[in-house]
């Protein structure tokens, strides 16, 4: 059976609900990865997701400093042109080639934009990118005109089809959005982060764009086999160990929110990160969710997400959990 798409905004893109998202696809050795990672486990698991109806890729030229466009590009070159999925990927983190480990610096100068566009369609091997987002707000004190008037350019000249920003709040939007259409938003959003459910989600609304939400499971958090010995194990170098959320209190009331959740995924025979995945996609304004998978087994636990209607009943119960643990912040219950 086909996935359930839906149209991301007015871009002109039909998008399943449901993307692969490449972060872990980086690899080791970088500021924010995941620890190392399988090249081969990384192609299977994305090769596991077109296979399973997916549409679309998510990435990042800062994910593994390349690495995960390269990979990407990999399995780009084995596929039919017929049969390749969306990409998007995303620009404004430059990192220190020298120092790897050193976090990417936050910066939307239009050169830097361009660099950036043309060594992303290198590394990915194609001739336009499907969707180029601002991967956060510029820190070098850059106008966002500026560098929206780049994206402008780029899109005029080819080299991508649709523009959007991620982690950008309402003025910033209100800013881009008065020169050029602000095609698709991508906000962090969870059972445990709802923040965007009570800001830019409404915005999006309003302004018909797209939105397609990150980390819906929360970096694993809201998966059936996290726990806290798990924690103790993931790689020294996995960027988690950094979150507060893995760490004392908040660990505790986002795995006791988890542990809520369990009832809900049995009466629906799915996992609990279906159900949280799900829980995103219940939301007024969401196109759809950007989820991760290390290997093609991982896909299968979520996938179920797509075609998972939560009802009233279980919102309802989810927004009790939500209020009972103190997890997270932001509205209980999906517009």
């Amino acid at each position: 059976m086909p996935l359930p798409t839906r149209e991301l905004g007015t871009s002109g893109l039909e998008i399943t609900t449901l993307g692969f998202g490449a972060w872990a696809a980086g690899g080791a050795g970088w500021a924010f990865g995941w620890g190392p990672q399988d090249d081969a486990q990384s192609l299977a698991a994305m090769r596991r997701a077109l296979e399973l109806g997916i549409n679309c890729i998510d990435t990042a030229p800062v994910y593994g400093l390349g690495h995960s466009e390269e990979v990407i590009g990999r399995l780009l070159r084995e596929l039919p042109a017929n049969q390749r999925p969306l990409v998007f990927t995303k620009c404004g983190q430059v990192w220190d080639p020298g120092d790897p480990a050193k976090p990417a610096r936050s910066d939307l100068h239009p050169d830097s934009i361009r660099g950036e566009c043309e060594a992303s369609l290198r590394r990915l091997g194609i001739d336009c990118i499907d969707l180029l987002q601002f991967h956060w707000p510029d820190r070098t004190g850059v106008p966002i005109e500026d560098s929206w008037g780049e994206m402008i350019r780029l899109v005029e000249q080819g080299k991508i089809r649709a523009v959007g920003v991620s982690n950008f709040d309402v003025p910033l939007l209100e800013r881009c959005e008065s020169m050029r259409h602000v095609d698709s938003l991508q906000p962090p959003f969870s059972m445990i982060r709802r923040k965007a459910a009570s800001d830019v989600i409404p915005w999006s609304i309003e302004h018909g764009t797209g939105v397609i939400c990150y980390s819906p499971m929360q970096a694993g958090l809201l998966t059936d086999t996290f726990t806290t010995d798990r924690m103790t194990r993931l790689s020294p170098d996995d960027w988690r160990h950094k979150s507060p959320d893995f760490h004392t209190p908040q660990l505790e009331r986002n795995l006791k929110l988890r542990d809520y959740i369990r009832p809900v995924a049995a009466r629906h025979d799915t996992s609990v990160a279906a159900v949280a995945v799900a829980w995103t996609l219940a939301s007024s304004g969401v196109t759809g969710a950007i989820v991760g998978a290390r290997a093609p087994k991982q896909v299968d636990g979520w996938i179920g997400a797509a075609d998972l209607t939560l009802t009233a009943e279980d919102l309802d119960e989810i927004a009790v959990a939500i209020e009972r643990t103190g997890a997270g912040e932001g509205p209980a219950r999906p517009d």
